[in-house]
C-alpha cells in the first residue's frame, strides 16, 4: 500500500490534494483574519486583555453589569437575617418580604413584635452596615397573622357581627 516512498499512502494523498486545492485554513475569510492576526500578534492566549479571571469577579461583574446587585443583595439579607439579629430573635421573627425599601418581619406573637418595634432603629442600623447594597430604608415588625373582621374584600362600615350579640 506503499507508493515508491516510505510515506503511507494515506498521507500522500491528502499532501497530492493539498497541493491541488491550496491549504484549507487560507481558503475563508475567518481563517485568514486569525493567520493575519496571529502573525501580528495580537491574539495571543493571556495576552493583555485575556488574562483568566475568577468565577467570582466573573460573577461580580455580570450582576452589577445586568443590574442585579440590588436583588443579590437583598437575598443575601434574608439569608442573613439571624447574623443580623440574632438566633434567638430569629426564631420568632422571619423577614416575609422587601418592597420598596421597607423589609417587613412577621413575629411569632403580638409581644414579639412589639419588642422588636422598640429596637428599630437598633435593627436599621445593623442591617445598614452588613448590607448596605440592599437598599432597606425602614424595617416593619408585624404580629402573627388573625383575621380581621374591619378589612378585607366584604367588609362593610359599622359595628360588624357584634351588634347582633345578646
Amino acid at each position: 500500500m506503499s507508493t515508491g516512498s516510505d510515506m503511507p499512502e494515506h498521507l500522500s494523498v491528502y499532501r497530492r490534494i493539498r497541493r491541488a486545492f491550496g491549504d484549507p485554513s487560507l481558503r475563508t475569510v475567518d481563517a485568514r483574519r486569525r493567520r493575519r492576526n496571529a502573525a501580528e500578534g495580537e491574539s495571543v492566549p493571556y495576552g493583555l486583555g485575556r488574562e483568566p479571571a475568577g468565577l467570582g469577579d466573573v460573577l461580580g461583574t455580570l450582576t452589577s453589569t445586568m443590574g442585579w446587585d440590588s436583588p443579590m443583595a437583598r437575598a443575601e439579607l434574608l439569608a442573613d437575617w439571624p447574623g443580623i439579629v440574632g438566633a434567638e430573635t430569629a426564631a420568632h421573627a422571619e423577614p416575609v418580604g422587601i418592597e420598596e425599601g421597607v423589609l417587613t418581619v412577621r413575629c411569632d406573637s403580638t409581644a414579639w413584635a412589639q419588642q422588636l418595634r422598640t429596637m428599630t432603629a437598633a435593627v436599621a442600623v445593623r442591617i445598614a452596615e452588613k448590607h448596605s447594597a440592599a437598599g432597606i430604608e425602614t424595617v416593619r415588625f408585624i404580629g402573627p397573622d388573625t383575621p380581621s373582621w374591619k378589612r378585607g374584600p366584604r367588609a362593610i362600615p359599622g359595628r360588624g357581627p357584634r351588634d347582633t350579640y345578646g
